[in-house]
This record gives structure tokens, C-alpha cells and sequence, in this order.
């Protein structure tokens, strides 16, 4: 290990075999050393649950990734238990960098609460760290697979680009997470804009197609495909209307802004 470069914490959502956590794992090998700590099993969707039977197993395995060995860790746990995990018992130490991705698909709006991916930068973020999380847009028939048919060299030729900016510092400190949407036809010439969360919905639940209530089914998901609902400075808007690459600061203050001694005046009343 190269205790003189930046320490980057690598992780996902979609676990540890995934084309796009390995398509990252190599871009960000410029920039410094790479840990990869990643989820066992496929966990999107999880958000930044920390479920109770997760059973925190963690299997250190040596894979071959185009010629060169790594040393990597699949966890038993959330993607953000595995930021955890890593954190506190793999890492000698705080890692210079959380980064999350590159996913199977994007993660827009109001949605993030639910994505794994943003929740192992939320994670990160929580303890102090910067945090990066990368999501590529893809077919729907991709988000839970792990298909090579998928270019992620783009994506993480930004996931780069975006980790050494972190790196170097200079952010308002009120940003903790950085979330960078790229859209399936970018290459790395793609202009990039700041973007704001949409207040619109993008992926809306879809009730099972089912005969029975006993027949096991989730619910499932389709997007809203009417781009002129979306704000024109909005993460869906400027990747899928303006097919550019969003970049989303995010902080974990949710409070709303609103003047509290007025909230407090109508709630006495």
C-alpha cells in the first residue's frame, strides 16, 4: 500500500463483481490508492439502511482485473454498513475519499434517499469524509445485472475527474456529498453543469402484476418519462433533455428552510 498517495475508499451498491465498481477502481488508481470494499450481494435500493441481519462477514479475495492483482473485500452488509465496515476495520485509519459507484443506472431527484450508492457517500459524508457517488444511465434491463454491454469508461474517466477535484479541496464546506449523473451517450468531452435535486418525482412505484396477494411480489418501478415536469436546472432535466453530466452538491442537513420562529408561532396556535 502507497501511504504517500490520497486513500479512496471504493464501494457500491450493486456488490463486488460489478463491471462498474471495477471500470472505477481502475480510473481512480491514477489518483490514488484504491481500497476496495464492496457489498457481497447485490444491495440496490438498500439507501443507507443498516439492517439487522446483516451479518457483517467480511472475505478478503484476490481478483485479476486486466492483467493486475488486486486485493479486495466483499462485506455481508448494506452499502453503507460497508463504508462502516471498512472504515473501522479495514482502513488503517480515515480514507482521504468515499466514492460509491459507478452504478447501474441513474439516481435523480428525490430518489436518492433510496439509492445505495448515494447512501454509501451519505455514510461517508456522516463520519467526516468527502464523498463522491457516480451513477450511469443505462436500460432499465441492466440495473440489476451485470452486463458487460455497458461503457463505463466514460463514466469513470469522470469519476476521476471529479475524485482529484474533491481531493484538492476548495469546496464550501456545506457540500459533503458530490453525485454525478452520466448520461449513456457521453464521452469525457460531455460538458458538465451544476445541477439542484429535482422536486419531481423520476421513478415512480408500480404495483405488482399479480393474482393473489399470497403470490410473493415487489413493487416495481417505471419513470416519468414528461421531461417538461423537471426544472430546466435540474439533475433529470440536464441528463436526460440536455444529455449533459449532472453534478449535485449535497449536504445531509435536511432541515427544511423555513423561518423557524414563525413555524413555531403557527404551531402554537
Amino acid at each position: 500500500m502507497a501511504k504517500d498517495k490520497p486513500q479512496i475508499l471504493l464501494t457500491n451498491d450493486d456488490g463486488i463483481d460489478s463491471p462498474g465498481l471495477w471500470a472505477a477502481a481502475e480510473a481512480l488508481s491514477t489518483v490514488g490508492y484504491v481500497w476496495v470494499i464492496a457489498p457481497r450481494d447485490q444491495s440496490s435500493g438498500a439507501g443507507r439502511s443498516m439492517l439487522s441481519t446483516s451479518d457483517g462477514i467480511i472475505q478478503p479475495k484476490k481478483m485479476i482485473v486486466h492483467g493486475k492483482e488486486w486485493t479486495v473485500y466483499a462485506v455481508g452488509g448494506t452499502p453503507a454498513q460497508t463504508v462502516q465496515h471498512g472504515i473501522l476495520e479495514i482502513i488503517d485509519g480515515n480514507p482521504d475519499l468515499v466514492v460509491s459507484g459507478i452504478n447501474y443506472g441513474l439516481n435523480l431527484g428525490t430518489g436518492i434517499t433510496i439509492s445505495g450508492t448515494v447512501g454509501a457517500a451519505m455514510e461517508g459524508a456522516s463520519l467526516g469524509i468527502p464523498s463522491l457517488a457516480v451513477s450511469l444511465d443505462t436500460a432499465k434491463e441492466f440495473h440489476l445485472s451485470y452486463s458487460k454491454e455497458v461503457d463505463f469508461k466514460p463514466a469513470a474517466e469522470f469519476t476521476a475527474f471529479f475524485a482529484q477535484k474533491m481531493l484538492d479541496g476548495g469546496f464550501d464546506q456545506k457540500v459533503q456529498v458530490i453525485k454525478v449523473d452520466v448520461p449513456t451517450d457521453a464521452t469525457f468531452e460531455t460538458p458538465w453543469e451544476v445541477t439542484r435535486l429535482s422536486p419531481v418525482r423520476f421513478y415512480l412505484p408500480k404495483a405488482p402484476e399479480r393474482a393473489s396477494w399470497d403470490v410473493p411480489m415487489p413493487t416495481g418501478y417505471e419513470v416519468q418519462s414528461d421531461m417538461s415536469l423537471f426544472p430546466p436546472d435540474s439533475d433529470v432535466f440536464t441528463v436526460l433533455e440536455k444529455r449533459l453530466v449532472s453534478v449535485t452538491p449535497i449536504n445531509l442537513d435536511m432541515t427544511a428552510p423555513v423561518d423557524m420562529p414563525t413555524l413555531d408561532k403557527d404551531l402554537r396556535r
